[in-house]
């Protein structure tokens, strides 16, 4: 059966691709439809036509699936941030579940009875909504010219109006709601990708979720921001009631006053680039503090959030990379802290690092931890964050792993029993993953948010002389196809329990094991 682009098709479907679309099949023609649930029969309209398969927009369920619920919100389909919230919380789990076993099995290369051995169930999240404690909300004018915010349309740049998201923490609607007020009383312009004119480009805003602190920052297409003291005036006389936390931690929230007033920090970021990069190099503090404080917790069981055995501080600048879901990721990292499997004695090195939030958590159970980011402000931060727990274990470097590494292996003769990394989406570089592999930690702990490139490096990881021991899914973004992941590797023919391997090893040390990186010390 030939199809032609705009036929309207009806479709069982019965299973979900990668980015969440419904696949079913039609004489054995796959049709991927975005926005259906597997197990739905919808009536689809055609989009393109390929060999063996096409794509279809979903124009009418006919007999909803069981696993299909009613989305919070009404722009969830136009929206490209919410690929499965019409999916039941519960059947999202098991999709995110199976796509790292089926990833790990397809790209990674290892066998189904191995990867089912070392699989742990997924963590889920207790609620599933209002858990994001960062958005970054571009602003422009809609087809009447009016001003507004909200987010992008799905693969355009067409903003969706809507100050109310239903992942993003309760706040922000009156934040932002505050922010278009100022722009309209003050003639402010917002920014016009077309012609690259207009000032006001994005509002972020960042909550700490266990102190209820809150930043404001304005990026701007220029250098000032006009009436700016306007702007202050109007976002410190906001009152929060303490029933807007996104997430309930109790009694942890230390930032709320009396009064409710709970906006610490007000800047600008100066970004006159034309591209589609947010955030810009230099930031302006209008008014309270250049950054914001926030705690995650450790957790003595991931399962349960219940037995704290420890926290730590961070201070986090409206540049800071720090995990959105607060919530998540304090099992994420407690997770992270039980795979390395401290016992006091070891010597770590974090790569990756950005403001040392998993290098602080393993220095609370390490004899040494080393960190290594690209990003010199990331590491100021990661130094200053270690000051505010009194950490004093813990040293921090800027530069690229693969550089650092061999360097300070090779000069300085600092080895590792524990190496984590926790990498950008597009995974380890190589040159990395080879002088992990040359300094033959005990364990490897990595931290993913994208279980493609995982399974990608684990191969090379197991290929060096590692074994794949556990694996677990940490959900951080429900109603999303994105989903983080741990995994602990072990170094064949050691005993990996023995803490201080690497000293041992220094007599079997030779210099030609670590690659040419292409430093100035290569």
């Amino acid at each position: 059966m030939e199809f032609q682009k705009n036929d309207i098709v009806t479709v069982e479907i019965e299973d979900i691709g990668n980015d969440g679309e419904g696949i079913g099949r039609i004489d054995g023609y796959a049709l991927f439809v975005k926005d259906a649930v597997i197990g739905d029969i919808v009536e689809a309209r055609i989009t393109k036509v390929k060999k063996n398969y096409g794509y279809a927009r979903l124009e009418k369920v006919i007999t909803p699936s069981s696993f299909r619920v009613e989305p919070r919100c009404a722009f969830h389909r136009q929206c490209g941030g919410c690929q499965i919230q019409a999916m039941a919380y519960e059947r999202q789990l098991e999709f995110k579940q199976d796509k790292i076993r089926n990833n790990l099995i397809r790209i990674g290369g290892f066998v189904p009875e191995h990867v089912d051995a070392v699989m742990e169930q997924i963590i889920g999240m207790e609620n599933p909504w209002h858990y994001r404690n960062k958005a970054q909300f571009p602003v422009g004018y809609d087809k009447s010219n009016n001003l507004i915010t909200g987010f992008y349309a799905g693969r355009t740049h067409d903003i969706i109006h809507n100050t109310d998201c239903a992942l993003g923490a309760h706040e922000n609607k009156q934040i932002l709601e505050t922010v278009l007020s100022y722009m309209r009383e003050n003639s402010i312009p917002a920014y016009r990708e077309t012609s690259g004119e207009g000032l006001v480009r994005h509002i972020l805003i960042r909550t700490g979720f266990a102190s209820g602190e809150i930043m404001v920052c304005l990026v701007i297409n220029g250098k000032k921001l006009p009436a700016q003291e306007e702007l202050v005036r109007k976002l410190t006389e906001i009152s929060f009631s303490g029933s807007a936390m996104g997430i309930d931690f109790g009694e942890r929230p230390t930032g709320i006053d009396s009064d409710g007033r709970r906006i610490v920090s007000i800047s600008v970021n100066i970004n006159t680039e034309r591209n589609n990069v947010i955030m810009g190099k230099e930031t302006r503090t209008l008014w309270g503090k250049d950054y914001i404080e926030d705690s995650i917790r450790i957790l003595e069981s991931v399962d349960s959030s219940t037995n704290v055995t420890g926290e730590v501080k961070f201070r986090i600048s409206p540049l800071s990379f720090y995990q959105v879901n607060p919530g998540q990721t304090e099992r994420l990292y407690s997770l992270a802290l039980e795979y390395a499997g401290l016992t006091g004695n070891e010597t770590v090195w974090d790569l990756y690092c950005g403001i040392g939030t998993i290098s602080l958590f393993l220095a609370k159970s390490a004899k040494q931890v080393y960190g290594v980011e690209i990003v010199p402000q990331a590491i100021e931060d990661a130094k200053e964050n270690a000051r505010v727990n009194g950490i004093t274990n813990a040293e921090f470097y800027v530069g690229k792993a693969e550089e650092v590494l061999p360097d300070k292996y090779k000069k300085e003769g600092l080895y590792a029993d524990v190496i984590v990394v926790d990498p950008p989406r597009k995974g380890c570089d190589d040159k990395c993953l080879e002088t992990i592999l040359a300094m033959q930690p005990a364990r490897i702990v990595y931290v993913s948010c994208d279980s493609a490139t995982l399974a990608r490096d684990l191969k090379v990881l197991a290929d060096g002389g590692y074994e794949v021991k556990r694996v677990r899914g940490v959900d951080q973004f429900g109603g999303t196809v994105h989903v983080e992941c741990v995994c602990q590797l072990v170094r064949k023919g050691i005993d990996s329990s023995i803490a201080g391997n690497a000293e041992k090893r220094r007599i079997n040390y030779r210099e030609e094991e670590i690659p040419d990186c292409g430093c100035i010390y290569g």
